[in-house]
């Protein structure tokens, strides 16, 4: 099935078009003539969806009896159909025009578009015609607004203001959910509801989206986005066409471009798989992918599998490498903390690749109530892909060095869980902070040296300030002020590995970090990072520095913990019931701690606190070393 609607803090925008007031770029390149005639072949005579419509009562009735917990969504669809409708409120869509924000309008206006998916679930699973009013009430309403573009994506309102139609995130969503619906419901729907989504779907999804294809009009950035957008707006657009359109070779264009154009997606990944936008955005993007890949190869009998190309291998491993530890994931990028892989998306994609991860083996899921029924009426003979498996390494370490993140971990039944995640590559990444060179330490079930994520979007989240933010720069990381400059942004801020020595005891790392800092005279500036299992874990942090002449340097670690200063060289970092100890060696260079809350609006419900290591004189030459340590008993008890 394909309800994949997406909620307010997944609706994202591209640092790619910061100053962009346009949706648009050049044309896309047309498919191949023959690939069309050949999908064509491939395509049934009438368009159709994954999962059954309601009329198939027997395989609705066996999904609720399979799965008891859906009967939330019925539950859940007469709490939300005892609320009025609110209506769109203008005011709040000219809020991100006019100041910047972006939330207001998404709170109001997100629950507006999920009755759809919740009257529509609902009424499948009961068959009684109870949730066909409200349904119809709520797709009348989104079927009215004058744009279904997400506020912070119309910033010069020309889609507001009906001058043209684009296509972002939001509108490709909306676009999908109402084919779904249609598909879903078909003629329990009254004729006048069905002829509305046609409409709808014809003026604004697929005629504008068809002459941006044909060169007709300019095309959309996003058909040759290096990002989440590319697979997210592509599933949406071709997933409503293959739902409902009837022309098999009508559908049959629509995969070919989506076939043709998929593969700028997946150059927003390394060679080795690493997404560069973060763990959340590869749920979202490759989540979309992999759906749009089953419902392409539902739709053509299995000749169409785009989830088993080649590029699509190492990026489908991206949510099962990168578990640091007990559960907890990096948080590098515009992340959310907290983030874990979606437990549905991996459940799929466990089976089609044959992982046979233990964590991931039953459809009986904590995911979105959508997410559960899609996971219920995927076939019980999914074919799998035979492709490189990586896996093997996961229990001592995961290694992107295309990526440049490393996760060092402690190796099967090791006495004492602590395990560490390093990140370099470049500050010039969708999505991307300032913080090449820094590090994430998880001690038992805490990241209690943490990347603080993102923060709550903004106008200036995607605009020329992004990097006055205290948790988007350098500031908000585990890195070094050299000569009192925070790295600057962009590709050619870079953490450029030196030297790799990984073994069952202990693994080493050095970055040269130089070109991440545009400061005079620096000529060296390498940080090396070693890691020891064992008994005693371990991570030493040593940070080497040379100038042309004296300046300052500084390091500095970042916690949502509580910080104590046991004695001069000694810091206590402790969260919750989880704690380190940070050993700080200067080489006799006198150095005081200077604490600062990040006072920005985060994502998370904690603010970070960052700790700098602050050397009190200039010099030529330093040696910084921490030595990070878990505490195994919490400290005071």
């Amino acid at each position: 099935m394909k309800f994949v609607f997406l909620r307010a803090t997944s609706l994202l925008v591209l640092p790619a078009i910061l100053f962009s007031t346009r949706l648009t770029a050049p044309a896309a390149a047309l498919p191949d003539p023959q690939r069309i005639r050949e999908i064509t072949g491939w395509l049934p005579a009438h368009a159709t969806g994954i999962g059954q419509p309601i009329a198939n009562r027997a395989a609705w009735e066996k999904v609720a009896a399979d799965y008891p917990l859906l009967k939330e969504i019925i539950s859940q669809a007469v709490k939300v159909a005892a609320k009025p409708l609110e209506p769109q409120r203008d005011d709040l869509f000219l809020e991100f025009s006019q100041n910047g924000n972006r939330e207001r309008w998404q709170t109001a206006e997100m629950p507006r578009r999920e009755r759809i998916q919740t009257f529509a679930l609902a009424e499948c699973l009961e068959n009684q015609g109870r949730f066909l009013a409200p349904l119809e009430q709520a797709i009348a309403a989104v079927c009215a607004e004058k744009t279904w573009l997400l506020s912070a994506h119309d910033r010069s309102l020309r889609n507001f203001h009906g001058e043209t139609i684009e296509i972002d995130l939001g509108a490709a969503s909306v676009g999908c959910l109402l084919a779904t619906t249609d598909y879903l419901l078909g003629e329990k729907l009254s004729p006048a509801t069905r002829r509305l989504i046609h409409e709808n779907l014809a003026r604004r999804i697929f005629t504008p989206y068809e002459a941006a294809i044909n060169g007709k009009s300019r095309g959309f950035f996003w058909i040759h986005g290096i990002n989440n957008w590319n697979a997210v707006c592509l599933d949406g657009v071709t997933s409503a066409a293959l739902t409902e359109l009837d022309s098999p070779a009508e559908r049959a264009w629509y995969i070919a471009v989506a076939e043709k154009n998929l593969d700028y997606y997946f150059a927003g990944f390394t060679r080795d798989g690493y997404c560069v936008e973060g763990l959340g955005y590869w749920g979202y993007g490759f989540g979309n992918y992999a759906l749009l890949a089953e419902t392409i190869r539902q739709a053509t009998d299995g000749h169409v599998d785009l989830l088993a190309q080649p590029q699509a291998a190492q990026p489908a491993l991206f949510g099962a490498r990168t578990e640091i530890l007990n559960g907890v994931y990096p948080s590098i990028a515009d992340c959310h903390p907290g983030n874990q892989p979606g437990p549905d998306l991996m459940y799929f994609l466990n089976r089609r690749f044959g992982w046979q991860l233990p964590a991931w083996t039953s459809p009986e899921l904590k995911g979105e109530l959508h997410s559960r029924i899609t996971m219920a009426f995927l076939p019980s003979d999914l074919p799998l892909i035979h492709a490189e498996n990586n896996l093997g390494e996961i229990p001592w370490r995961t290694g992107f060095p295309q990526g440049g993140v490393f996760i060092f971990r402690p190796g099967p039944a090791a006495p004492v869980p602590f395990a560490v995640c390093v990140k370099g590559g470049n500050n010039g990444v969708s999505h991307g902070h300032n913080d090449a060179g820094s590090f994430s330490i998880v001690a038992g079930r805490t990241m209690v040296i943490c990347d603080p994520g993102g923060e709550v979007y903004t106008s200036r989240t995607f605009g020329p300030h992004r990097y006055d933010s205290k948790v988007l720069n350098s500031f908000g990381h585990a890195v070094p002020v050299v000569g009192g400059q925070l790295q600057h942004d962009g590709s050619d801020a870079k953490a450029v590995i030196l030297s790799t020595n990984f073994t069952a005891a202990a693994d080493s790392l050095t970055f040269d970090l130089r070109s991440a800092y545009s400061v005079a005279g620096l000529k060296k500036l390498e940080r090396t990072f070693v890691y020891q299992r064992g008994k005693s874990p371990s991570l030493t942090v040593m940070d080497s520095a040379a100038y042309a002449k004296p300046n300052t340097f500084e390091s500095a670690l970042v916690t949502w913990g509580t910080v104590t200063r046991l004695n001069g060289n000694r810091l206590i970092i402790q969260d919750g019931n989880d704690s380190v100890a940070v050993d700080i060696v200067t080489q006799g260079q006198p150095f005081h701690i200077q604490q600062e809350r990040i006072d920005e609006d985060v994502s998370n419900h904690r603010q970070p606190t960052r700790i700098g290591i602050v050397l009190d004189t200039k010099a030529t030459a330093f040696q910084v070393t921490l030595k990070i340590q878990p505490i195994t008993e919490t400290p005071g008890k």
